[in-house]
């Protein structure tokens, strides 16, 4: 089995502005790509939405062996990270192509398979 990791990405000021009927269809797509996962057989190990990044916590490291830590999100974009579905699945073909119907429906998506060598480590 693999480990995938499927971020989703969005530019959180528009998502804020949309009315609440694009929400629902929002959720609606989230409740299909899940359907989806379950009936191909591909694990959810993990996935959540997560607070906007103006309440994000920025550590990095100072140089001198300890960390600056500054409120809010580590860079500047247009879009950030604003969920993210952890998968397990032995058929990555099958679960890229619900991905793709997945962002057809409009949904951002940063998939990221977790590298061999982790896994062999678990």
């Amino acid at each position: 089995m693999s480990r995938f990791m499927i971020l989703l990405p969005a530019p959180e000021a528009e998502w804020a502005r949309l009315p609440p009927e694009e929400h629902e269809k929002g959720m609606a797509s989230h409740g299909q790509f899940q359907a989806d996962l379950e009936a191909g057989g591909h694990r959810i190990i993990a996935v959540s939405p997560l607070e906007p990044s103006s309440l994000a916590t920025s550590m990095r490291p100072d140089g001198n062996g300890g960390a600056i830590v500054t409120e809010g999100p580590f860079t500047e974009s247009a879009e950030q990270v604003v969920g993210f579905y952890y998968i397990e699945s032995d058929n990555e073909a099958e679960l890229r192509e619900i991905c793709a119907r997945f962002a057809s429906r409009g949904e951002l998506i940063e998939f990221r398979r977790r590298p061999q060598e982790d896994v062999e480590h678990d």
